[in-house]
């Protein structure tokens, strides 16, 4: 219960700011969760759609990959359309096919990318928000301290300065885990992508194996 008090108080004692850090580090961590989720069942997805794709593509049937292909929305499906889509052509090179797929990745990295940008923005607006906090408090404190008896204007400016770098320490809370959220998703993000990059490899060495 003094713990709940003592962050009650230290939360009241900042300010007006503390509530706007707040709302920034519940955004961020809204778009993290979010994204997380998304990342995870695009990674998911896509693992199946490799797993049941290969057996068919090593067959030679690419009317049935086609078909899985479009009938999945898993990112991976999208990428491999536009590559089985050229082969259907048979008259299709295998640069042709990996232009096609690159074509393919193009659309959907931005769709991984999505939003995840925000959340270094938002660390650094609320660490802007909490040195923005901290000079009008000293402003404030500074202004008091100018009418006060000069007997207590050392208690009451060392106080002052206390309750206004609140709003500092509390954006720096909200920034730390903010940026360490958007390091693990960027590389979540850029591991899916490269995983997609290998699988279209793999996939032209497939085509190119049942093309001899």
């Amino acid at each position: 219960m003094d713990s709940f008090t003592e962050i009650a108080r230290f939360f009241e004692e900042g300010g007006v700011f503390m509530y706007f850090i707040l709302l920034l580090l519940a955004v961020g961590i809204a778009i993290a969760i979010e994204r997380f989720i998304y990342l995870s069942a695009a990674k998911s997805n896509s693992n199946k759609v490799w797993n049941t794709l290969v057996p068919i593509l090593q067959k030679g049937d690419f009317d049935q990959a086609l078909k899985v292909t479009s009938e999945s929305k898993a990112a991976m499906a999208h990428i491999f359309s536009y590559g089985l889509a050229h082969i259907k052509e048979r008259s299709s090179h295998r640069e042709e096919i990996e232009t096609a797929m690159e074509e393919g990745l193009m659309e959907v990295t931005p769709r991984l990318e999505r939003r995840t940008h925000y959340l270094a923005t938002l660390a650094n607006i609320a660490t802007l928000m909490g040195l923005l906090g901290t000079i009008i408090g000293l402003i404030q404190a500074f202004t008091a301290v100018a009418s006060a008896d000069p007997a207590q204007k050392a208690d009451l400016l060392s106080a002052s300065i206390s309750v206004a770098m609140n709003t500092t320490a509390f954006g720096l809370m909200a920034a730390i885990p903010l940026l360490l959220l958007h390091a693990v998703l960027s590389t979540k993000t850029t591991e899916i992508v490269d995983s997609f990059e290998m699988a279209a490899v793999k996939f032209l060495n497939i085509i190119s194996q049942n093309n001899k």
